[in-house]
Parts: structure tokens; C-alpha cells; sequence
């Protein structure tokens, strides 16, 4: 546990000073004590009662008192917090070799229905917000509870060239930053109408600086998520790792899910993903192969997104099918379903002092007002 204003516990030191008095007045009172020449009389007329019980109504008072003073300091403790009351930013890859069919019947038709049940399993409190990007990111959809329109933009999506996950990454904490207020903006070099490049461009550094990312301790996250699906590496902007430390250091986890085979074939895109021209089937190179050093462009960048996910403090999945997909989102929630967080307890002490005090009240009455 610890405190806001911990200076308003030096109030206690008066606790110590009232117990003195009380231990004072008992003892006068002894004193002025009368004398009797018959003790049978004293017992007849006494009232019956054990002798701990008139010290309860200053015990209750002392500790109310106590209470007060502890509240009036605003203790927080950790405590989990359901996901259900945070946001959730899904980070979508739609570029070309998201029409790869070496997952049946593309990429992204199978990623397209695998966020369709994940969208409609998610509590109905549970705002999600929707990234899209290819060369570029944009924010198609922010956080939000009217699922229609999350529907609506995952069914209309429409590929193109190039594969942005560090600016997708910052998207997508600028989403966050929007409706929480604790999490600052990305500081980003990279615009989303920034730089576009095909599959098989090589990927540039981001001429913006990158805070260094945060412990990571328990408590310190923010309670939206970013859910990243992707399966290309990055080909321009910031780098996905730099871009992963300025999540860390605004406390957003990253989940990132590598989607696809490792050996992408025909790329066969429908008319809508192709943004409303003819249906495409097209080979592996009109959407790039092998980059600069041998990476191959259409393959999920699964060492990099490991790193994604263990700077931010989230986990790394990966799906080589639609079945598995289904169930890396499936089994999401379990993973990101409560996280902890401060939690300012004052009402609660502020309350059980409140119960001391009429407990005190009782006692004082019941035991001293009608002893027998």
C-alpha cells in the first residue's frame, strides 16, 4: 500500500496522546472514589457487567479516528483491473502480400474473419479502436462500443504496397492517448500520409527521437491494449523496436500476432481488396520478395516482433493457418483479460470509520447509559 499524502499521517502521533489521557482520567477517577462500609452493598448496587466492556467505546472511537486519518493520507493499493473496463486497438496489415493463399483463401479474408468473432466475443463495455496500414497508418476507426462500424471497416478493407508496423505502433497509441488522458502522444517522426514504399523497399530509420522504454513493473501499464497483425516486416518509417520503446514508455502493451506460412505462393486479392478493380492474381514479386540482406518481405518478421512484444510487456503470437488464428484471438483475452493497477481505497476506510463511530455510539449507550 502506499499514499498520496503520506504527510497526514503524522496525525496519528495524536492517537498516543488521547490513549495517555484516557489512562489519566480512569486513573482520577479512582481517587475520588467514595468509601463504603459495606462491600455487600457495593456489589448489590453496582451494575453487572465485565469490566473490559467500558473501554470498548474509546477502543471503536480510537480506531475510527485512526481510520480518518489514514484515508484522509488517499492510500492506494494494487489491484487487477478487468479488461473489460479498457480499450482494445486493433493494428491491422493490409498490404499486398495480405493476398497471399497460402492461407485459404488469402491472408486477409482469413484475418478479415478471424477479427469479425473477435470483435463480436468482446465485452459489450469494451471500447475497440481499429488501425489500418500499409505504406502509411491511419486510425479507420477510433475506440469505440458500436461494433457496427468496426464491421463495416474491417469488411470494406482495400490493400497497398509497402509494410509500416513502427508507425502503425504509434497510430495506434495516439488512439489511446485520445481517450486516456495518463498516456502522452507518440513523438512521431512519421505521418501517416508519411513515406510509402512497395514490399521490397528497405526499410529507413525515423529521424524522431525515442524515449528509453519503461521497467515495465506491475501496475505501471496503461489499461488499453494494442492487438498488431501482420505478416511482412517492416519496409519504411521507424522501426518497429523504436517505435515498441515509445509504447513502453507510455505504458501500452503490444500483442503482436505473425500471420502467414513461411512460404507465401500466388497472391490472389478479390475486387475489394483491390479497392474495387478487377479480381488480381498475381505472383510473389508484384508485391516484392527478398530485400536487402535476404529478408524476405512476405514473411512475417517474427524475431522482431518477439522483441515488440517483450519491450512493451506483451506477449508474441503466431498463426501459420485461419484455425490458428482464430484461436491466438480467442485466447487473447485470457491473457490481457485483467491487469493491475493503483487503486485509491479512502472511500472504503473513510466508510468502515463511519461504521467504528456509530459502533461506538452503541456500545456507549448499551454498556454505560443501560449497564444491566
Amino acid at each position: 500500500m502506499s499514499f498520496n499524502w503520506p504527510f497526514v499521517l503524522l496525525a496519528l502521533l495524536v492517537l498516543p496522546l488521547l490513549v495517555a489521557g484516557y489512562l489519566w482520567f480512569l486513573r482520577r477517577r479512582r481517587r475520588q472514589a467514595v468509601s463504603y462500609s459495606s462491600v455487600a452493598l457495593i456489589r448489590t448496587a453496582a451494575p453487572r457487567r465485565a469490566a473490559w466492556k467500558r473501554h470498548v467505546p474509546f477502543a471503536l472511537l480510537l480506531t475510527s479516528l485512526a481510520c480518518l486519518t489514514a484515508a484522509a493520507a488517499r492510500p492506494q493499493v494494487d489491484m487487477d483491473v478487468p479488461v473489460a473496463g479498457s480499450s482494445v486497438i486493433l493494428a491491422l496489415d493490409v498490404s499486398g502480400s495480405m493476398c497471399a493463399t497460402d492461407v485459404d483463401p488469402n491472408r486477409l479474408s482469413a484475418a478479415q474473419a478471424a477479427v469479425r468473432t473477435f470483435i463480436q466475443g468482446q465485452d459489450p463495455s469494451t471500447r475497440i479502436g481499429l488501425v489500418v496500414f500499409a505504406g502509411y497508418a491511419q486510425l479507420a476507426v477510433a475506440p469505440t462500443t458500436e461494433r457496427s462500424d468496426l464491421l463495416s471497416a474491417i469488411d470494406q478493407l482495400t490493400t497497398g504496397r509497402g509494410t509500416t508496423i513502427g508507425a502503425a505502433i504509434l497510430r495506434a497509441v495516439d488512439a489511446i492517448a485520445q481517450i486516456n488522458p495518463d498516456v502522452r502522444p507518440a513523438d512521431d517522426g512519421v505521418g501517416s500520409s508519411g513515406p510509402t514504399a512497395g514490399d521490397d523497399a528497405a526499410p529507413t530509420p525515423s529521424a524522431a527521437a525515442t524515449p528509453a522504454p519503461s521497467a515495465g513493473a506491475p501496475g505501471s501499464y496503461a489499461p488499453e491494449i494494442v492487438v498488431l497483425l501482420t505478416d511482412g516486416a517492416n519496409t519504411a518509417g521507424i522501426s518497429p523496436v523504436d517505435a515498441a520503446k515509445q509504447a513502453a514508455a507510455r505504458g501500452v502493451r503490444v500483442y503482436p500476432i505473425g500471420f502467414g506460412t513461411d512460404n507465401p505462393t500466388r497472391m490472389v486479392c478479390t475486387a475489394q481488396q483491390l479497392g474495387g478493380s478487377r479480381f488480381g492474381d498475381r505472383g510473389p514479386g508484384m508485391f516484392g520478395g527478398q530485400g536487402p540482406g535476404g529478408r524476405n518481405f512476405l514473411v512475417a518478421d517474427d524475431a522482431t516482433l518477439r522483441q515488440v512484444a517483450a519491450t512493451t510487456g506483451g506477449t508474441f503470437f503466431s498463426a501459420s493457418n485461419a484455425g490458428q488464428l482464430q484461436d491466438v484471438l480467442k485466447d487473447l483475452p485470457r491473457h490481457v483479460q485483467v491487469q493491475q493497477q493503483h487503486v485509491e481505497v479512502s472511500v472504503g476506510l473513510a466508510g468502515l470509520a463511519a461504521v467504528l463511530v456509530l459502533l461506538c455510539a452503541w456500545a456507549a449507550v448499551r454498556w454505560t447509559a443501560f449497564p444491566n
